[in-house]
């Protein structure tokens, strides 16, 4: 039987109602890696008509998580960044992604960017997914083509986040 988003956000709320912490998290990147291994789950979300780099397939009224489906036909990377105020999930259902861990040694402020740290660098496969803490500082590459489905916290759509670059050695 094909996992649903209707599955995956009943598993999710209840997951952050009952473990609203580190715990509930891990449920919830347990949630993202099933949507993720779910053929139907990923034609549906992330197959050849969706061609969206941010796709909003649901947002949660009361417990404001949201559910996004990413697709990038190219090579795509960012900078070092966190969520803000937000955790985040990433889930590899096509493609691969080459995630960077980094630490902070200098916090932003309002005239500079804060410093970063390599702390490690790994890819995320189809059918994986990781989980971002509040706070967490990570980017991406991808050399080709990938489709994700990815969660966060809070819709981040219009929240400001801070500046980070890579600390000189």
């Amino acid at each position: 039987m094909s996992y649903t988003l209707e599955q995956m956000v009943d598993e999710c709320r209840t997951a952050l109602k009952n473990h609203p912490g580190p715990d509930g998290l891990e449920t919830l990147r347990k949630c993202v890696e099933k949507a993720c291994n779910d053929t139907n789950f990923v034609t549906t979300y992330l197959g050849s008509d969706n061609e969206t780099d941010r796709k909003l397939l649901y947002e949660d009224s009361e417990l404001k998580f949201c559910i996004l489906a990413h697709v990038h036909l190219g090579a795509k990377g960012s900078p070092p960044h966190d969520h803000g105020p937000s955790w985040a999930i990433y889930g590899q259902a096509v493609g691969e992604t080459e995630m960077t861990d980094w630490h902070c040694v200098q916090k932003p402020s309002a005239d500079s960017p804060g410093m970063v740290k390599k702390v490690k660098t790994y890819t995320l496969t189809p059918g994986m997914a990781y989980a971002y803490q509040v706070g967490d500082l990570h980017s991406p590459y991808r050399e080709g083509e990938t489709r994700l489905i990815r969660m966060e916290g809070m819709n981040m759509d219009g929240v400001k986040r801070d500046a980070y670059m890579v600390a000189p050695d």
